[in-house]
Formats: C-alpha cells, sequence, structure tokens
C-alpha cells in the first residue's frame, strides 16, 4: 500500500470515527422499548468503513467513536457502556466486512451484514447481563429495570427475558437499519472514500 492510500484510509477512518462518535449523541426513544434504551444510528460509519477498508477498519472505527465519546461526554458506567458497545459493534461490522470482501456485491453486503447482526444481537443479551447491567444497578435497582421492561410486557419477570425479548430484537432491528441505510449511500460515497473522486 503506497503512502497516499495509507494517508487516505487513515483520513477516513478517523472521520468515519468522529462521525460515529457524533451519531452516539443522537438517539431516538422508541415506545416499544424502556426509556433508558435509544436508537442510534452509531454503527453505521463503522459498517461503511468495513466496507470500504476492510473488517479491520471497521474493528478500529467502533473502538475510536467509543473512545471520543468517552473523551467528550465522560462515563457514567466507568466505561462498561463503551467497552460493550465497541465490542457489539466489532461482532457486527467484523463479519460484514468480511464476507463483504470475498463476495463484492450488494448480495455479499446484505449477507455480511445480516450475519453480523445476528453476531450483535446474540452477543448483547451475554454484553448486557454480564457487563453492562451490573453496572447500571449501582445507579437503578434491578427492581426498577425489570419493571420498565414489564410495564411494555407483564410476561418479563426477570432480566434473561428482558434482554431475550426485548434488547436482542432491538440490536438486530438496528444492525439491519444500518443495512439499509448503507445500501442507499455506501455507492456515492465509496468513491470519496477511496479516492476515486
Amino acid at each position: 500500500m503506497n503512502s497516499v492510500n495509507k494517508t487516505r484510509k487513515l483520513v477516513g477512518t478517523a472521520m468515519l470515527s468522529a462521525v460515529g462518535a457524533i451519531l452516539m449523541y443522537i438517539g431516538i426513544k422508541l415506545p416499544f422499548m424502556p426509556s433508558f434504551i435509544t436508537l442510534d444510528m452509531a454503527d453505521l460509519p463503522a459498517l461503511i468503513g468495513s466496507f470500504a477498508y476492510g473488517p479491520a477498519r471497521g474493528a478500529v472505527i467502533c473502538v475510536l467513536k467509543n473512545l471520543l465519546h468517552l473523551l467528550t461526554q465522560g462515563s457514567q458506567t466507568g466505561g462498561v457502556g463503551e467497552i460493550s458497545n465497541a465490542l457489539l459493534g466489532i461482532f457486527f461490522v467484523v463479519p460484514a466486512g468480511l464476507i463483504y470482501s470475498k463476495i463484492k456485491s450488494k448480495k455479499g453486503a446484505f449477507i455480511g451484514a445480516l450475519v453480523g447482526a445476528v453476531a450483535m444481537a446474540v452477543m448483547s443479551i451475554f454484553s448486557n447481563y454480564y457487563f453492562v447491567y451490573p453496572v447500571y444497578t449501582n445507579f437503578m435497582p434491578m427492581e426498577a429495570i425489570i419493571a420498565a421492561y414489564s410495564a411494555i410486557n407483564p410476561k418479563v419477570t426477570n432480566l434473561w427475558q428482558a434482554l431475550i425479548m426485548f434488547n436482542m430484537p432491538f440490536t438486530f432491528m438496528k444492525g439491519m437499519i444500518s443495512l439499509a441505510i448503507s445500501m442507499l449511500i455506501y455507492k456515492p460515497l465509496s468513491p470519496i472514500l477511496k479516492g476515486k473522486r
């Protein structure tokens, strides 16, 4: 890789990381989720970076956007929320980038992101159960957390149920929305990111 390409990838990675960090601030509350969970599109730049520059760069963007968010916003979870967000993002964009690198087509992008969204959704159960919510209980009792879920669906009586019934499909949906947007914007962005325009 020549120095121009290296510089272009470095600048593109930094730019996408900054956009991802900004998007972390823009969360939308949804009526079918507890109020403390919001939908953001912060994984979208990492997905685009994974398609444009490869899965390793996509993973780097996941880490950098969370570091930028942590440095500018601070953390109420001692960084646990950011670590979890970075790991889940990596589970999403790395499979997407790997598969797309083998099948350079819309079909490859779709299959890759679908596999990544499934991986991210499944991992969200364990990440939330073992890392995120144990920290959140320092600020909100577990009973209040479960009550927020059961207010939407009375069948939820414990954290496992909440994560499987709410967080897992929500996380999958988040990945698929990122995929849908990337399908619309990746083609016009690709020449810019790769320096062909």
